[in-house]
């Protein structure tokens, strides 16, 4: 069984609307029952207190709790990412822009109370479980286990589960947006920033599944990114970021031509449709204006009518309702909505109203379509501890009203879900039966990356994989391997598989265990949680533990691992006595698969030049859950026998040499700028592109049209084999530290040529000529160089000639607006929710539907323009 979701249950409560519950069942595959209520016309709350997160365990000044501001347990909980939590009541965060006593806020907390219940039992069935939650259309977020929200800097909570991914995608089917913003003269001053921040409120609606675009419009067209003109990008975090930074910089000027712009829109979305781009779903047109003044019917009639594909949704924006009649009808009569926005306090809401009209068919038609969101970085809950920070993803489910009376008005109640660090996905896995890739670190602009864009096509096609996915089924995850597990086709499927005692396995107490690999499940019941993986593998070995759930064959590879390499030590330890040990050594060590690490140490930590390698905090070097270290996957993937050479990261650049046996070396030989660009210049290094979709760059402008280097002048010194590389960066003149943003970055790599096993050249450094030989040491990684010392080359590393080696992480604008816009081969979710015949069109934003009189609508254009002219 893959992912499943384990009894994430809500049920009714005494005055429910709907609520629905997963249940786990024999073959592991989530299904849905379903759990109907009326909401009766005498439930209606106008006051009921409530646990709210921004107020509990708060007193005035009397020494009296404030109003919902309740005494509420918290204690630290380390599956909790050691936050202070109540594991036996969840509780409530309502936005600031939410009155959090608004009678319809209250009554929908009420209908959710039994959810409280539903999530302890849950966390108490498996312990594995991180936060449960609901998100409601009104607003507030109930979360389990209860926590202490803590507000910004302001005191504001700007948290909005309306604007979270798992809620997005749950709630509506991908969808193609096109926003139009009106940034004519009679936009100046307020109107203008109410536009900018309904235009972000917007953006912040979209997800991983969804396409967009913004359009400015005045006597002409203008796309805000020249880059996407005439084309959809993903919504993904890096374009939406990119928007919001250039509809900052959008300025008021001109006359709207409102018509010129629609039919633009129109063209780019019945493009998309019709080339099979997009999200294919979903298309709307968002138009943000403080009027419409042009006959804008024809157009309407030649790209939308009859069928009305493409939903229009308006915002008149500003207190002026002159232009609101107009505005209206272009809703109405598209299947969209209308809503007027006067201060900047009512954008939130006023957007929103946009997901509750798309989600209408999917909820006419009762699908609780599971979803699964990308992986990403949680910083919402944990931004005091940013070291702890964990890749997840998330799993949820729309709840909606099941109401024959309201059944054509869709009416979505929210969205429940539940978090799951990638972790625990990777714990299902025999991490011991594959090799595995580089460990996932946490970085400030945790981005997600399609499968294809890290692929290596191999010029010779050797090596290269053309599919859009790996040879993995992952049909509960709504895109393209939206998190991808890859596993290596064939190895693994060999091992040794000793019949060792446990007796004879005892010896593992001197061996040191991976602490993150899985031998045992400690989580399940409480009483095993207070073991170490070691302590409770060695009970259940010794039948202490009966009731211990133990991987017995990883158990036993392990016990075979650590009979087979005891004498290992023993050898170890008379090199040492017999003084055989070569200056230099500072540590001997051996890995194997299934996570046993023996380790000698040939010097004090006193005088180590090494001396984080191999501890604990050494995760790099070590074996986790997530990948195996760089030592080992050099010496198990090439040629036995052959030693394999790559620098640490500690002070000194002490070296790492792998093979059937480890030991560790410190030299100072590496670094010098002349020992790098000889190999460089005989070939036996050839240069190819790479690319960082994580980078941080120096603040500079952010069009894509922009490019600047990253680094002050630095140099790479690079050892590869294969398709590994290990890369060591120093850099010369180093300046002030500057703030950094998210950004692309490309960079060059440098991939050894093991055919050039020997090559001589001379390179002219201005008065003199320097000689170097360039030999490849057999059975290593390793090249030697021997270089003429008395020809100073070093001014050479300032040229401008070698920019291309020397400025090693270039923000290379092309790469970065070609992938911004690129359309990949997507698998886009099985179901789309666009059309429902019994959908009620006519719930657009007024008591009723606006059909324009063969009078009234040509007098309202009339006035329109007469007022235009006096603004």
């Amino acid at each position: 069984p893959g992912c499943s979701v384990k009894s994430l249950m809500l049920i009714p409560h005494s005055c429910p609307t709907l609520f629905c519950s997963i249940k786990e069942h024999d073959n592991d595959v989530p299904q849905l029952s379903y759990l109907s209520a009326y909401t009766n016309s005498s439930c209606c709350l106008s006051q009921f207190d409530y646990y709210n997160s921004m107020l509990i365990n708060t007193m005035d000044e009397d020494g009296n709790y404030v109003e919902l501001g309740s005494e509420f347990l918290l204690e630290e909980n380390e599956h909790f990412n050691n936050l202070a939590v109540n594991t036996q009541q969840s509780n409530i965060q309502v936005p600031t822009n939410v009155y959090n006593k608004d009678p319809n806020i209250l009554n929908a907390i009420y209908n959710s109370e039994a959810l409280n219940d539903v999530f302890i039992n849950n966390f108490q069935k498996d312990p594995t479980l991180t936060w449960q939650y609901f998100g409601s259309s009104t607003g507030f977020f109930r979360i389990y286990p209860g926590i202490k929200w803590t507000p910004d800097s302001n005191g504001v909570a700007a948290f909005d589960c309306r604007n979270r991914n798992w809620y997005i995608q749950a709630a509506t089917s991908p969808k193609d947006i096109i926003i139009m913003v009106d940034i004519s003269g009679s936009m100046k001053g307020l109107k203008m920033t109410i536009a900018k921040h309904t235009i972000n409120t917007i953006l912040d609606t979209l997800g991983e599944n969804d396409f967009v675009n913004v359009i400015a419009y005045t006597d002409y067209v203008r796309y805000v990114e020249p880059c996407f003109k005439g084309t959809l990008v993903q919504a993904d975090l890096d374009n939406r970021e990119h928007f919001k930074l250039l509809v900052e910089e959008l300025h008021v000027k001109g006359e709207a031509k409102l018509k010129n712009a629609m039919k633009e829109s129109f063209k780019i979305l019945n493009e998309a449709r019709a080339n099979g781009q997009g999200s294919m779903c979903n298309q709307a047109i968002m138009l943000i204006t403080d009027g419409a003044m042009e006959d804008f019917e024809s157009v309407f009639e030649e790209f939308n009518w009859p069928e009305r594909r493409v939903r229009v949704f308006t915002y008149l924006i500003g207190r002026e309702m002159t232009f609101a009649q107009n505005t209206k009808w272009i809703a109405c009569n598209n299947k969209g909505y209308y809503t007027h926005i006067s201060t900047l306090a009512d954008v939130q809401e006023n957007v929103m109203e946009y997901l509750h009209v798309l989600s209408r068919p999917m909820v006419i038609n009762h699908d609780h379509d599971i979803i699964w969101t990308e992986a990403y970085m949680d910083t919402v809950l944990f931004t005091t501890k940013a070291q702890s920070l964990l890749l997840m993803t998330s799993v949820a489910m729309p709840v909606f009203s099941k109401k024959k009376e309201t059944l054509s008005h869709g009416i979505l109640l929210g969205v429940v879900g539940s978090d799951i660090p990638l972790m625990e996905v990777m714990k299902l896995a025999p991490r011991y039966m594959y090799k595995d890739g580089k460990k996932l670190k946490p970085k400030p602009n945790y981005n997600s990356v399609d499968l294809s864009e890290v692929e290596w096509e191999d010029t010779d096609e050797k090596k290269a994989n053309t599919k859009p996915c790996p040879e993995v089924s992952l049909s509960p995850f709504p895109s393209l391997c939206s998190f991808g597990m890859v596993l290596t086709k064939g190895h693994g499927s060999r091992i040794f598989m000793g019949n060792v005692s446990v007796e004879e396995g005892m010896i593992l107490h001197a061996a040191q265990t991976s602490s993150t690999k899985t031998y045992c499940e400690t989580d399940i019941d409480p009483a095993h949680r207070k073991y170490t993986q070691l302590q409770a593998a060695i009970r259940y070995l010794l039948g202490k533990e009966p009731d211990l759930e133990c991987d017995e064959v990883l158990l036993q590879q392990t016990l075979f691992d650590a009979v087979v390499t005891a004498p290992l030590e023993a050898y170890w330890n008379a090199l040492m006595l017999n003084d055989r040990v070569e200056p230099g050594i500072e540590t001997a060590f051996l890995g194997t698969r299934a996570g046993l690490m023996r380790i000698m140490r040939y010097a004090g930590v006193e005088t180590r030049v090494a001396k984080k390698f191999l501890t604990p905090t050494d995760k790099d070097n070590l074996f986790t859950i997530d990948h195996f270290p760089l030592w080992y996957r050099l010496a198990v993937e090439n040629t036995p026998g052959s030693f394999y050479y790559y620098p640490t990261n500690d002070k000194g650049l002490p070296l790492n040499i792998s093979s059937a046996l480890n030991i560790h070396y410190h030299s100072n030989v590496w670094g010098h700028p002349d020992n790098f660009m000889f190999p460089m210049k005989t070939h036996t290094f050839f240069m190819l592109s790479l690319f960082d979709y994580q980078a941080m760059c120096k603040n500079s402008h952010h069009h894509a049209s922009s490019a600047r280097p990253l680094l002050s002048v630095s140099l790479i010194t690079a050892i590869q084999r294969s398709c590994h590389s290990y890369t060591t960066v120093q850099k010369f003149g180093q300046k002030k530290v500057e703030a950094l943003q998210p950004c692309d970055t490309a960079y060059p790599g440098f991939m050894y040529d093991p055919s050039i096993r020997e090559a001589n050249s001379i390179i002219k450094c201005g008065r003199c000529q320097k000689m170097f030989v360039v030999q490849q040491v057999p059975d290593s990684n390793l090249v030697l160089v021997v270089t003429q010392a008395d020809c100073d080359c070093s001014h050479l590393f300032i040229s401008s000639d070698y920019s291309v080696i020397l400025n090693i992480c270039e923000h290379n604008a092309t790469v970065k607006c070609n992938r911004m816009k690129s359309q990949k081969v997507r698998r886009r979710p099985e179901s789309c929710h666009a059309y429902h015949p019994k959908e009620d069109a006519k719930e657009c934003g007024g008591a009723t539907a606006i059909f324009p009189s063969l009078f009234l609508f040509p007098a309202s254009l009339l006035v329109s323009l007469v007022l235009h002219r006096w603004t």
